[in-house]
């Protein structure tokens, strides 16, 4: 067992250094997964598409007249997806399992379908719902091109409508919408005009450069004919204030946000390829795929190709890898721990599956990140806003055997930064106090003034035990085996540590109240331009923001909330603005790498391994199940796997 577990590891390895490979090329050639319209397609290939065919349930709802025919269920001009292997053969139920509502981000990524979209590799923004666009020169206005013809699931009609709705009526609704998104304020404020009933246009007061990158990951849309009977513009207010107390909510916008949520309400009307049937407190969770959606392949076959997808509710991460050996999951990448690789490998045959194994974005595949806005004790919380502090407790790691024992020796040892195929890496931030040398680690704690006591754990000078508790969700790593790890590199230099594991919903909670002291997740989105859009690593950004989730509260309410930053933490906001208002490619980029540097200098984030495919980056295949590329770019800012057209995945008959 021990040589099939080593064999195993090598064949990993190898499978890596054909990845890393891959990145750089993926990132220097993108390639064409999807035409925005029939006659985009037809002047890149030559080929033309003049029928469409449709799914056998959906033909027998035809026949019994209860769908009408699929070319007019289909837009004027509708997507063409272009397949990995073939094209794909319809029918099937597609297996996955999930943690619950509160791991809703895994149905969300495999239908991942914005106004725009990133590229399968992560190079380029395509059309998506909107067919087209045009940003002037200034960066102050876009206009979005929308299809003719297109529908949402139940039938209706989707227009500049529903465009107008979703920014009037809800983003700049300031009870639905406490806090505007950093896409409208960086543009200074925005105004949506309807040039017609598929064209809309967006006016910001200032230049906003990185308004293409923003809409990659919003669904710049409403069902308004759905939702606006919950809304309080367009229901009487005696009317809504009973419906609303017969859902049993107390105020309307609570209403609402129950009625738009997807995955909450089945009768929502989606744009997406499946389509919920029943509610997620269910043991098995199902969607089913759209009569009307949008998309078809190279051959004029209505996408998707698979029937439904079911989500059975299991207790943890574990389960989930239970569920994959036993052949139980017909595709997943989700919660599949890298750890676990020689397992799944050695039971390939028997669960009639294959591995994959895809690279992820992340600059740390654990990183350890300290709350400078923790005030629960005033001794610890000083002590962690202490960059002298910071650095003992990185000395104190070591890397090779977290890489060793977690990560198979895939890994490599590293600080939180991005990766190095990223234009603002530069290798002494990665390599900035990642030397195991607790020796060194013992001198800083010393002259901090911790002194040891007889049980060898250090106190402040006023006597109290130096303690520190790290909050790890059991999700997508082995991050409390690592959390088990540092724990014992801590309190061999005199630091007690405790390893507190949460359920994901409860350490959400903590960490938006701030009461965390030290929190361990993966660093996805480390690559430009994307960490511009997706910046929680790297500046108190948000209320989840780890380094300091209060402070991104100030930062998201400008200042009317949260707590103020200081010093460097307020001068990475300051530079973070500035980036994302400037339209200089050059000095934008000159921005992001004074980020960077300020990150590596401060340690506000602690990293250990990075650049191992352990987030989204290892996943179980059944051999039936094709369409999965044997190559992509996992990320979240790419919704990975949305970003592989999953609409496009089979069964091989």
């Amino acid at each position: 067992m021990k040589r099939l577990k080593i064999l195993l590891v090598i064949s990993l390895s190898i499978i890596l250094s054909f990845s890393s490979a891959y990145l750089v090329f993926s990132q220097q050639k993108s390639t064409v997964a999807q035409y925005a319209t029939l006659k985009d397609y037809q002047r890149a290939t030559g080929k033309r598409i003049t029928k469409f065919n449709e799914a056998p349930m959906l033909a027998d709802l035809v026949k019994q007249g209860k769908l009408p025919s699929v070319e007019k269920r289909l837009p004027e001009e509708p997507a063409v997806v272009v397949p990995v292997e073939r094209v794909g053969e319809y029918g099937g139920t597609w297996r996955r399992v999930w943690l619950g509502v509160a791991d809703s981000a895994g149905p969300s990524r495999i239908t991942y379908d914005p106004i725009l979209r990133w590229s399968i590799d992560g190079k380029k923004i395509e059309p998506n719902v909107a067919k087209g666009w045009n940003l002037s020169k200034d960066c102050k206005e876009l206009i979005l091109y929308l299809r003719k013809g297109m529908k949402w699931s139940d039938g209706e009609p989707f227009t500049a409508e529903d465009v107008i709705f979703w920014f009037e009526d809800v983003i700049l609704n300031k009870e639905l919408t406490p806090v505007l998104p950093t896409w409208v304020t960086a543009g200074g404020s925005a105004k949506i005009e309807k040039v017609d009933d598929y064209t809309v246009k967006f006016t910001f007061a200032n230049p906003n450069p990185l308004i293409l990158q923003w809409m990659t990951g919003i669904e710049a849309f409403l069902p308004k004919h759905y939702l606006k009977k919950f809304h309080t513009k367009y229901v009487s207010k005696a009317d809504l204030e009973a419906l609303t107390k017969k859902e049993g909510f107390q105020f309307w916008y609570q209403l609402f946000q129950n009625k738009n949520d997807w995955i909450a309400n089945p009768e929502r009307p989606t744009h997406k390829a499946w389509k919920p049937t029943n509610l997620p407190s269910s043991t098995v969770w199902i969607m089913e795929r759209n009569p009307f959606y949008w998309k078809i392949d190279t051959a004029g076959n209505q996408l998707p190709y698979i029937d439904r997808i079911t989500h059975t509710l299991v207790s943890d991460a574990e389960m989930v890898t239970m569920k994959a050996v036993a052949g139980e999951i017909d595709m997943q990448l989700r919660h599949i721990m890298i750890n676990n690789y020689p397992l799944l490998v050695e039971n390939t045959k028997k669960g009639n599956y294959r591995v994959i194994v895809w690279n992820t974005g992340d600059g740390s595949n654990c990183q350890i990140m300290f709350n400078q806005n923790y005030h629960e004790d005033d001794d610890i919380g000083n002590l962690i806003r202490n960059k002298e502090f910071r650095i003992a407790l990185s000395l104190a790691i070591n890397r090779d055997e977290i890489n060793q024992i977690c990560y198979l020796g895939l890994g490599t040892p590293r600080q939180a930064t991005v990766i190095p195929t990223c234009p603002t890496f530069e290798e002494k931030f990665a390599k900035a106090y990642i030397e195991y040398n607790p020796q060194k680690a013992n001198e800083i704690l010393d002259k901090l003034g911790l002194k040891r006591g007889k049980d060898g754990f250090r106190t402040f000078p006023n006597g109290k035990v130096v303690a520190l508790t790290i909050e790890v969700v059991p999700a997508f790593g082995p991050w409390v085996d690592a959390a088990e790890l540092i724990k014992k590199y801590w309190e061999a230099v005199g630091v007690k540590t405790a390893v507190q594991v949460q359920e994901r919903s409860l350490h959400y909670t903590r960490i938006r109240a701030g009461l965390q002291q030290v929190a361990i997740w993966n660093m996805d989105g480390a690559f430009y331009p994307q960490f511009l859009t997706y910046p929680y690593w790297f500046l108190p950004y948000g209320d989840v923001s780890r380094i300091a989730p209060l402070s991104g509260v100030w930062y998201q309410t400008r200042g009317k909330g949260g707590e103020e930053p200081k010093g460097d933490l307020k001068k990475v906001i300051q530079l973070y603005d500035e980036a994302i208002k400037t339209t200089n490619p050059a000095k934008r980029l000159s921005l992001a790498k004074e980020i960077i540097r300020l990150n590596s200098e401060n340690l506000w984030t602690i990293g250990t391994v990075g650049l191992a495919p352990a987030t989204m980056g290892v996943g179980v295949v059944k051999n039936n199940f094709r369409n999965v590329p044997e190559k992509a770019l996992s990320d979240v800012t790419l919704n990975t796997p949305g970003n592989t057209h999953p609409e496009q995945y089979f069964f091989e008959k």
